[in-house]
């Protein structure tokens, strides 16, 4: 497993010198066979800045930083891929943080490159290889034609064609999981979030969240032009927006409408869940599927990570069981992270969370994230780390009714839920 690194270039190399390693949480560990895969088709090889790889010196068997003109080197996961380690590196200027993505350890082994991962979920929808550009032109251009005056439509194309945001894309392609976002605001404030982050924080935000409100009628258009085959999903909540949850009154009427013109497809949201009384008249409009956003099923590890704004963990978990409850499909969309999601506390936690919830599906989604300021923020580890591919093993063995996987689906059954 031959240690791959960046010049000063950027172009990417192997060296015969040293083994490839990675890291968990702060700790740098050595990459077993049965982690690691041949990289996936969609992802990508980046430098990491202001960085120097650490590998195994093949003589001396010795952990060592390279030399200074050398910079470690990250895959770039397609979704429907767990990260099982990050890369293993130091930094060489502290005070400067890495860009908001998912960095995962890659090594050049039997003449091609490996990553530290797991498959979680079929990747086939999601390959942006399967995103036909000039089709997708054609199919913004006809729908912002039909809908001069909405402006929602005119957000997405930007989305779409600027942000190369597949949901999006979708929308337009009228398949699959489209996007139908409603809010600028949030009741949170995520320390990771993507489309909005304070002027002081370091972190460039690589997307713009929506400035405007909606209306009811350009909600509607969305989803009823979306909802035309009995699999089609639309869904509230995107990266381009805060919490949707906040836009109830839009959000509900809407789904009133639509309701009482077509039975076709599924409603979805994305939500952080921390607003229940929205969330109940959400899921009594007629709800099909709600997934989660959620960090941690530990406190002191949520709020330092999402800041929740009037909310707490414990109005995520009745919000949950209330949509359970009423039959709408849950699952989380849990971010995690090698090193911190597989700590013993952590998994306990969660498990014990899923149980009282009802939820049948866990979303596995690498965490994009400076890794020491992310460790920096929360609580340190109280007792073992397992190790990603463990943990996901536990997950199965613990909940064996819960789906471990990547993507918001549709139930499993024949109908509506």
């Amino acid at each position: 497993m031959k240690l791959v690194y960046a010049d000063e270039k950027g172009q990417v190399f192997d060296s015969e010198k040293w083994i490839g390693l990675g890291r968990s949480g702060d700790m740098i560990v050595e990459l077993l066979e049965d982690e690691l895969i041949p990289l996936p088709e969609g992802a990508t090889l980046v430098g990491l800045p202001h960085t120097r790889p650490i590998g195994l010196n093949v003589r001396t068997g010795q952990m060592e930083k390279l030399p200074e003109n050398m910079q470690a080197v990250g895959a770039l996961l397609p979704q429907g891929y767990t990260r099982l380690a990050i890369p293993g590196y130091v930094k060489t200027d502290k005070t400067q943080k890495l860009p908001l993505f998912g960095y995962t350890a890659v090594v050049w082994k039997d003449g091609e490159f490996y990553v530290a991962a797991s498959k979680s979920d079929d990747p086939q929808r999601w390959n942006p290889l399967n995103c036909d550009r000039r089709e997708l032109r054609v199919q913004v251009d006809r729908l912002l034609a039909k809908y001069p005056d909405n402006r929602l439509y005119r957000h997405l194309s930007n989305c779409a064609l600027g942000y190369e945001c597949l949901t999006a894309a979708n929308t337009f392609l009228q398949r699959w999981e489209g996007a139908v976002p409603v809010s600028y605001s949030c009741n949170a404030g995520c320390f990771g979030c993507i489309s909005e982050q304070p002027d002081d924080s370091g972190f460039p935000a690589p997307q713009t969240r929506m400035n405007f409100r909606p209306t009811v009628d350009e909600v509607e258009q969305i989803m009823l032009e979306h909802l035309q085959t009995p699999d089609a999903i639309i869904s509230f909540g995107q990266g381009c927006e805060g919490e949707p949850s906040t836009q109830a009154a839009i959000i509900v009427e809407a789904m009133r409408r639509v309701r009482s013109k077509t039975s076709n497809g599924y409603i979805n949201i994305n939500t952080n869940a921390g607003l229940t009384d929205h969330i109940r008249a959400i899921v009594d409009a007629g709800l099909d599927l709600m997934r989660v956003s959620t960090i941690s099923a530990m406190d002191d590890h949520y709020n330092a990570y999402y800041k929740p704004r009037g909310y707490s963990l414990a109005n995520v978990e009745r919000s949950l069981r209330y949509a359970a409850d009423k039959g709408v499909y849950t699952s989380i969309n849990y971010l995690v992270f090698p090193g911190v999601t597989d700590r013993e506390e952590e998994m306990e936690a969660m498990i014990g969370f899923a149980r009282r919830t009802g939820l049948r599906l866990i979303q596995m989604r690498n965490l994009n994230i400076d890794p020491e300021s992310y460790l920096e923020l929360i609580p340190p580890p109280q007792g073992e780390v397992y190790g990603m591919k463990q943990m996901l093993d536990i997950f199965r063995e613990e909940l064996p009714d819960v789906v471990i996987g990547s993507y918001t689906r549709v139930p499993p059954v024949a109908g509506k839920v």
